[in-house]
């Protein structure tokens, strides 16, 4: 059943951003998404009658959407709300100590010396430097560019900046890199927490990873609606722009025709025709076999190994108090290097781990009632309690016990630190690695497809191309990497795999 059409499978955020970037440039596009609606890992949980961002929480690099939006005829500020945070993050320690990290630079400093000295603050200015030198290394031959090769990366340098990449420290640690600007353990703990982005751990994550300081740095947003919002966006540019949805319908096999994808059939039988598919799923579906034994090859595997962390998450409506907590909140462990050993190396939940809580009603200057509708009348409000754990919700489930062990740990050393969360009865909904695997099968619960561990991790995502012609990849598990703004890029380049093929082949 041949098409001119390209289905995409996943309407999360990649997937999205590959059918507004095709329908810009006059391409027919389907997509077919098994859940109601557009997200993916942005779709909120429903939680005591609101909404609650139970997956990614934080807006950054505006420009891919700006740029992907401009392409389709409007803007991010025609479809979207956004205001600057101008705290970023709120962090604490177990010895009482707390520092904000602002968006302005200057601010950050000042803080950073009142709170660990002068040398401090000289050095966080000096990491703020080193930073922004990687991203703007990094950014165009590497971020931009289809799945990069130590060579490639060289290449489109160029040779007047082949001294400028080998100053990035791509084989050093973030860990080791870090202790060259900061002498106090918790700076290093604030700045390596960044490594956990990826799903990885600071002690094994190249340096390169210190460019998303400069990523935070140039601006963090809250979106009104939450980040479902941003989904919602796209998924409404898409449909302006002729995209056909197909919610609640799942993908079971594709098709080929000549070694060639020729369609897609769905669960219960129907067949989908199409000249291309760009799978916004985990590129370990693939070699799980999950589509079908003739495209189980078109990828390699990931090994469990080299999987990244997955999380133990609590997105509960309920009253909190104690700790004047902003919109994103973090409560360090008191031993970081034991807290990854005990992820890495034992794969199991730490006794005491960090713990991130967004506080989904809260701005810069904490409770914001008037600017928030989704405070409920008794004073509850929308939190995301999250701590990293270890993917082996496939292999090693935690029973019910460990969970409401670690709920109680959990919400106990929040108390510890100051803050109580009113959490016993609560509507909440508490997802676990196990949870995890089952919404996203074959990664055993991992959120970030490969662990960025080591300078060659960084390289062995796999890109848009398989090895199967007219199938494509995008999503967090492809090239360039985890989070919202490197998704939606992949799902740029997947577009712009598929429009070079796609022309090459009518020539």
């Amino acid at each position: 059943m041949s098409s001119t059409r390209t289905v995409i499978v996943g309407a999360g955020v990649g997937g999205l951003a590959a059918a507004v970037a095709l329908a810009s440039r006059g391409q027919e596009v389907l997509v077919v998404e098994r859940a109601a609606g557009p997200g993916g890992k942005m779709l909120p949980a429903e939680v005591g009658g609101h909404q609650i961002d139970a997956g990614p929480t934080v807006f950054t690099m505006r420009w891919v959407f700006e740029e992907l939006l401009a392409a389709a005829g409007t803007s991010l500020e025609a479809e979207l709300a956004l205001t600057p945070l101008s705290i970023l993050a709120r962090h604490a320690w177990g010895d009482g100590s707390r520092l904000d990290l602002h968006a302005d630079a200057a601010a950050s400093a000042e803080a950073i010396g009142d709170f660990a000295g002068a040398a401090a603050a000289k050095g966080y200015l000096a990491f703020k430097v080193r930073a922004e030198r990687v991203y703007r290394a990094l950014e165009t031959p590497f971020i931009r560019s289809p799945r990069p090769t130590p060579l490639s990366l060289a290449w489109r340098a160029g040779p007047g900046r082949l001294g400028e990449l080998m100053r990035i420290s791509p084989y050093s640690t973030l860990w080791d890199a870090l202790g060259r600007h900061f002498a106090d353990p918790r700076l290093r703990q604030l700045f390596g927490r960044y490594a956990t982005y990826c799903g990885a751990s600071p002690f094994a994550a190249p340096a390169t990873l210190m460019l998303i300081a400069h990523v935070e740095q140039d601006g963090v947003w809250d979106v009104a609606g939450g980040m479902g919002a941003l989904a919602r966006a796209l998924a409404r540019v898409a449909e302006r722009l002729g995209v056909r949805f197909l919610y609640e319908k799942e993908a079971e096999s594709l098709v080929l025709t000549n070694n060639r994808v020729d369609g897609l059939i769905l669960q219960g039988g129907e067949r989908l025709g199409a000249r291309a598919v760009i799978l916004n799923t985990d590129a370990g579906a693939l070699a799980a076999g999950l589509f079908g034994e003739p495209v189980r090859r078109a990828t390699p595997a990931l090994p469990a190994a080299d999987r990244s962390l997955s999380a133990m998450t609590w997105a509960i409506s309920a009253r909190a108090s104690g700790f004047p907590m902003i919109r994103h909140n973090v409560f360090f462990s008191d031993d970081y290097r034991g807290e990854f050993d005990t992820l890495m190396a034992a794969r199991r939940v730490p006794d005491q781990p960090t713990i991130y809580v967004c506080a989904e009603d809260r701005g810069d200057a904490g409770l914001s009632p008037g600017l928030a509708p989704g405070l409920a009348p008794d004073g509850a409000e929308r939190l995301l309690v999250l701590i990293n754990a270890p993917p082996t919700g496939d292999t090693r489930p935690q029973s019910f016990e460990e969970i409401r062990q670690c709920a109680e740990t959990t919400f106990a050393r929040l108390r510890q630190m100051g803050l109580t969360v009113d959490h016993m009865g609560a509507p909440c909904l508490m997802s676990a690695p196990a949870d995890y695997a089952r919404r996203f099968p074959s990664t055993g619960g991992a959120l970030y497809g490969r662990a960025s561990h080591g300078w060659r991790a960084t390289f062995q995502r796999p890109g848009a191309r398989t090895r199967v012609p007219g199938l494509y990849l995008a999503g967090g598990s492809t090239h360039p990497g985890p989070g919202v703004p490197m998704a939606a890029m992949s799902g740029r380049l997947a577009a712009e795999q598929l429009l070079a093929d796609w022309t090459s082949i009518r020539r």
